[in-house]
């Protein structure tokens, strides 16, 4: 669907009316691990974004965060920081959280509850609580619904997501080969990201030839656990528009969004469409735009399959051309629609897709954090040489899309625009 296609009558229910202005990040870690506690990285990231945003620790009254294993509850961090709370909430929802977060800080503006809200994710995915169970801290006791998964042997998200790929290569001949372009071209983009943790470019052969992990999934298909913290700042357009930078303006979200059922979502549907099928029935008439509409897209990698599932079942790609659609170059720094321009959780480091947010912010404002040269204004002068090490900023970028995966029964999504 079109932007012109769009029924007018349709409600544009948030139109422009809210904005994220302010994004921070830590390092993202390995090796020895951050060394630090996820309230001192979250204090850290939620600082850096108050300060991008030009704003004063005062100024937020609200904060949200996707909070289990070991994160940090948000009063802790807002007390290190010198602010009170007028709301704040912890939730567990895994990748589909920020977008969803992100939903509810509209609605707690909306409803008059805060005025500007942080959003952030602190963990130490590497050197602690690990989600296959391993690290320092291994995961908790079998318990609750987890009685219903490891009898079956699905103790990991490669476990559980893996039938829903292996359908997919059944009944539309979709390869491993074309899938690990998704790995090929994130590296890519990686290698012009400055902080990007794993930077060096890989090929298709590099992908097949790595240790298999559960099939279809090669060692590197699959996303690189991380130290680390992010945070992004959620207010009205109208405050947005005394802060410091382009907004990004918010035109639609999609928050958790479900199959008919989810622990055993194979029951209900193919197994190999995942929520998003659901999702863009609301993402798109919302947004007022459609897939084709898109300049970036920010589809969540925890694996490489679950990049190209996404891209299908929201509408960028038929279903069963998914394959194509990542293997064909659409997908490049310099392609018709570049998907993860940092490098995404393959390679820059693994956040539950709050980072891709952030990508996407930066996008927007047209000044993402490559290794071009910086001017007199304090702005990247953006050469737009997409070769190795060089710039990875879209040419005027003006719509981007984030979509989110918990698995494949839930997920979440938004669509921005430069203000």
């Amino acid at each position: 669907m079109s932007a012109s296609e769009t029924d007018a009558s349709t409600p544009k229910f948030l139109a422009d009316k809210y904005a994220i202005v302010g994004v921070g990040e830590t390092a993202f870690m390995r090796g020895q691990g951050s060394g630090r506690t996820t309230r001192a990285m979250g204090t850290q990231a939620v600082r850096a974004a108050i300060e991008d945003a030009g704003l004063e620790a005062g100024d937020v009254d609200g904060m949200l965060s996707y909070s289990f294993n070991d994160s940090t509850f948000s009063p802790m961090i807002a007390g290190d920081l010198g602010i009170r709370l007028n709301f704040y909430m912890d939730v567990y929802g895994g990748g589909s959280s920020t977008e969803a977060l992100v939903g509810i800080a509209i609605g707690v503006i909306a409803a008059g509850m805060c005025k500007t809200v942080v959003v952030f994710r602190s963990m130490n995915g590497f050197s602690q609580v690990r989600i296959g169970g391993t690290g320092a801290r291994s995961a908790v006791p079998v318990s609750g619904d987890a009685l219903h998964n490891r009898a079956y042997g699905w103790q990991s998200a490669g476990q559980m997501f893996a039938p829903s790929f292996m359908r997919h290569m059944h009944d539309y001949g979709t390869t491993a080969g074309q899938v690990a372009m998704v790995k090929v071209i994130h590296s890519q983009h990686a290698a012009n990201n400055p902080k990007a943790l794993y930077r060096k470019p890989v090929t298709v052969d590099d992908v097949l030839s790595s240790r298999m992990i559960c099939k279809p999934l090669h060692l590197l298909d699959c996303c690189v656990e991380t130290d680390n913290a992010c945070a992004i700042i959620v207010t009205s357009a109208d405050r947005a528009r005394d802060c410091k930078h382009t907004p990004a303006l918010i035109r639609s979200v999609v928050g958790r969004v479900c199959k008919p059922r989810i622990d055993m979502h194979y029951q209900h549907g193919p197994i190999s469409t995942v929520a998003g099928y659901y999702g863009k029935d609301i993402l798109w008439p919302n947004a007022g735009v459609g897939p084709e509409d898109i300049d970036i897209t920010g589809s969540y990698d925890a694996f490489t399959f679950t990049t190209m599932l996404q891209l299908e079942d929201y509408g960028f790609c038929k279903k069963g051309e998914g394959g194509n659609y990542v293997s064909d170059g659409t997908m490049k720094l310099g392609g018709k629609r570049p998907n993860n321009t940092s490098g995404g959780h393959l390679c820059e480091g693994y956040t539950h897709g709050i980072a891709m947010v952030i990508e996407n912010v930066r996008q927007l404002r047209h000044d993402v954090d490559d290794s071009c040269p910086v001017g007199a204004d304090g702005h990247r002068q953006h050469t737009y040489d997409y070769s190795l090490g060089g710039c990875r900023q879209v040419r005027d970028a003006e719509l981007t899309a984030n979509l989110g995966w918990a698995m494949p029964g839930t997920g979440s999504a938004m669509v921005m625009r430069r203000g």
